[in-house]
């Protein structure tokens, strides 16, 4: 499996080009590591560059670029208006695929480890690395900056460093290193110059004082005075939207006589951040994701032209369809091939003559019950998707609630419906195993046999689905009729199955 982590380290440097760009040439000499972003700002006089890869690659190209910043950057020379205490003031590890959060930790800790040893630079673990309770915030870790923690460090014990000397490097300050989740790094500039509104707003919108959950801002003067800015990390966009926050900004501006001229991204921003305010801002109903072209064309609709690369890809995505419904359809379908096999394999051989009339029609009937699971398939998914649909309508008065329920239990009766026939499809399946492992070649009897048993297991799964889905339906739905398949496709599987190991059984000479 792909173990892929990201790092976004800012340095204290958004003013010379030289220097970024040598950060840049550092980590992108590491094999393995991608340079995927890269943000100046001569305001904050900071730098932003985000990269990613496995594990080790990425933490040896964070330490050489904490090692080329101390080289460059001094301290004592630094002034710019975000808050900073080193030369490398941050590096985050955040998983991407295949890598806990808990790893990226112990990743953080291997690494601010070498830079206190190797760079005699003083690190502070922070977020999921953190080794103490006040450590775990970035600003906690922060407080008092380059300047401040000069005088503290050594001589407070609540500033002992986690890893390095227990004194301020001279010109490196000192590195906050840690894991997080994914941050949207966002600011909205303002219409005037000045910068107590620009304060008094991020005061209001921060969890910290109050405000939105997931929610750091601090205010700031930027383009010489000319605007003032609100600057954000958003730590769960899911929870607290971008749109959410921006509309609270936008009110809170107004309150001070002033309003936003422009926002910024810096860095890189998921897609579904962007997805989720341009559905508020259009008031999109209805809307799904995959209406996007540029998202269908990356994951087509299933069907017969799936290919197996592509399906794995989209049941391993952490999306809920295709789910198991879909791979349950799949099973019974690829159990229906090897039962085609298996009546190909005989059809026209002298030995199989006598037969060949029955197993024609179950070849047949093989291939039309293969077509309705890949339909099927594609079917489970969408039924799904009009489950969430529903879920998502409005409910504020009684006649949208009373919408919403009925769209609801027609949308869970389908979620039921189709796993049936699933099932009932896969049952079809295991009766024409069990047919051409007792007419056919006896040299593909085990073919039959996998057939009976990948079909069993496709119409297993598929009535979970249909239990599980009758149980989010209210009493008050008609759901009599699918509660009666339901129990008879269930008494009828296990005596298939076992109709059809008995016959394979038999050829095999086992018991």
């Amino acid at each position: 499996m792909t173990r892929l982590v990201e790092c976004v380290p800012n340095f204290s440097e958004g003013r010379r080009r030289e220097v970024v760009d040598e950060l840049m040439r550092v980590i992108g000499e590491i094999p393995g590591v991608i340079l995927l972003d890269s943000e100046m700002d001569a305001d904050h006089n900071r730098s932003v560059l985000t990269f990613a890869g496995e594990p080790e690659a990425v933490a040896e190209a964070a330490f050489r670029a904490a090692r080329r910043a101390a080289e460059r950057i001094d301290l004592n020379q630094h002034r710019g208006e975000h808050p900073r205490m080193g030369a490398t003031d941050v590096v985050p590890f955040v998983p991407v695929e295949g890598i806990t959060l808990d790893e990226c930790a112990d990743l953080a800790r291997a690494t601010g480890k070498r830079i206190g040893e190797e760079l005699g630079i003083p690190v502070f673990l922070y977020e999921a690395a953190a080794t103490r309770p006040g450590r775990t915030s970035l600003a906690d870790v922060r407080r008092g900056e380059f300047e401040g923690l000069r005088e503290r460090i050594g001589n407070d014990p609540e500033r002992a460093p986690d890893f390095g000397p227990p004194r301020i490097h001279p010109t490196a300050g000192a590195t906050a290193v840690g894991a997080r989740r994914f941050l949207v790094a966002f600011n909205a500039n303002l219409n005037t110059g000045d910068v107590r509104i620009a304060r008094a707003i991020a005061r209001s919108i921060r969890e910290q004082s109050g405000g939105l959950k997931h929610v750091r801002a601090l205010g700031f003067s930027i383009e010489g005075g000319r605007r003032a800015q609100v600057s954000m990390n958003l730590l769960n966009t899911e929870a607290t939207p971008i749109h959410r926050v921006l509309a609270l900004i936008r009110d809170e501006a107004a309150r001070h006589g002033a309003a936003i001229s422009g926002c910024e991204v810096v860095g890189l921003i998921p897609e579904s951040c962007l997805l989720d305010a341009a559905e508020h801002a259009l008031q999109l109903e209805a809307f799904r994701r995959d209406q996007v072209l540029e998202r269908r064309l990356r994951r087509p609709p299933l069907g017969g032209a799936t290919t197996i690369a592509s399906l794995f890809e989209q049941l391993a995505a952490p999306t809920p369809t295709p789910g198991g419904g879909t791979a349950a359809a799949f099973a019974g379908a690829l159990a229906s091939c090897l039962a085609t096999m298996v009546a190909n394999l005989s059809i026209g051989k002298k030995k199989y003559l006598a037969h060949e009339p029955t197993l024609r029609d179950l070849r047949r009937e093989a291939e039309a019950v293969r077509t309705e699971l890949l339909d099927l398939a594609r079917r489970d998914g969408d039924a799904f998707e009009a489950v969430l649909r529903a879920a998502r309508l409005p409910h504020g008065t009684t006649a949208e609630t009373v919408a919403r329920d009925e769209a609801l239990v027609r949308a869970g009766l389908e979620a039921c419906r189709v796993p049936l026939c699933t099932a009932a499809a896969s049952l079809r399946v295991i009766e024409i195993a069990t047919e051409v492992a007792k007419l056919g070649n006896p040299n593909a009897i085990t073919d039959a046999g996998v057939a009976g048993l990948l079909a069993h297991a496709g119409a297993t799964g598929a009535l979970w689905n249909v239990e599980i889905n009758l149980k989010s339906l209210p009493e008050s739905a008609d759901k009599q009729g699918v509660e009666m398949d339901l129990r008879r496709l269930r008494s009828a599987l296990d005596p298939a199955l076992g109709a059809c190991r008995q016959a394979v059984q038999s050829i095999l000479g086992v018991s």
